[in-house]
């Protein structure tokens, strides 16, 4: 007689008559109250700048100065916004700071994909320093290269302009250790070798391998990205003037005087964080859904 099958071994050597967990039938476990409640404190928590920065931009100058301060929305919301808005000069320095962000984002992007694939996935020699190089520019806080970057700045006549702005931040060694680091795992050289042998090239490779794979990460390096380069202070205040400022720049408009209306300076920070939050309304889906995606492909 031919051997007999274990019934345990077809149930994956699960003892007969134990219950399946919900994880390997493909439900999932259903959050608890607990579960709940910590993600409300989370939220209440990260909303409450916001919300603050909102109440206060709402208030005058003599409610904000009370105490304890105001925990609920004043009456001269419009008006602070309106003053903000002229006299930093606020449509200006949005358009300014779009394009600074923008393009800051779309090229270390580009650059650090490229980088991060050569990195990841070529042979050349010297790589292994040439990574060291990349990861080592980290460690050197950008206050250091200011005054080489001032002066080349001048020597090009790049002095309130755009572009000494946005040059300077086309690449970073995190972004190219952010996309080497994720396409070690998830492009497989395989794939690679596999376009080749069809007659790809160098171009068609990224194009059509390297980067279809690459989106997650790209998307989360964009995001992160933009929001540095819209945030960022210390370089725009050093190479930009108020006649063509970004929205950092612009601000410090609003906080000078012998003693600054706090309820305008607060009107512009929220004119300034409205866009990145319709950024993340109109695009946050696209994201989480990118990152979601390289999740269930790594």
């Amino acid at each position: 007689m031919g051997d007999v099958p274990d019934p345990r071994a077809a149930r994956g050597g699960r003892r007969p008559g134990r219950p399946v967990p919900r994880e390997e039938v493909g439900v999932s476990a259903r959050a608890g109250r607990l579960t709940y409640a910590v993600l409300a404190v989370f939220t209440v928590v990260s909303l409450f700048p916001l919300v603050w920065t909102a109440i206060a931009a709402s208030s005058g100058s003599g409610r904000l100065a009370r105490t304890p301060p105001p925990f609920w929305f004043g009456g001269e919301l419009w008006k602070n916004l309106s003053v903000a808005w002229t006299d930093a000069d606020m449509g200006l320095a949005l358009v300014n700071t779009t394009i600074v962000a923008g393009t800051i984002a779309a090229g270390t992007v580009l650059f650090s994909t490229l980088a991060g694939f050569a990195f990841a996935k070529l042979r050349f020699g010297g790589r292994n320093l040439l990574l060291l190089l990349v990861i080592g520019t980290m460690t050197v806080p950008p206050q250091l290269s200011v005054v080489p970057l001032f002066m080349l700045v001048a020597e090009v006549s790049w002095t309130d302009r755009l572009q000494a702005v946005v040059l300077p931040g086309l690449v970073s060694g995190f972004g190219v250790f952010f996309m080497r680091q994720y396409l070690v795992r998830a492009l497989p050289t395989e794939l690679i070798e596999a376009a080749r042998v069809d007659g790809a090239g160098g171009l068609r490779v990224v194009w059509h391998v390297v980067f279809p794979v690459a989106r997650p990460a790209m998307a989360v390096l964009a995001m992160l990205t933009f929001v540095m380069a819209w945030n960022d202070f210390f370089w725009p205040i050093i190479a930009l003037t108020q006649s063509n400022p970004t929205v950092q720049v612009a601000l410090t408009s609003l906080g000078r005087g012998y003693i600054p209306d706090q309820s305008v300076v607060m009107a512009g920070a929220l004119l300034g964080t409205l866009p990145l939050l319709l950024v993340f309304v109109v695009f946050g889906r696209q994201i989480v859904g990118g990152i979601m995606q390289g999740a269930v492909k790594g």
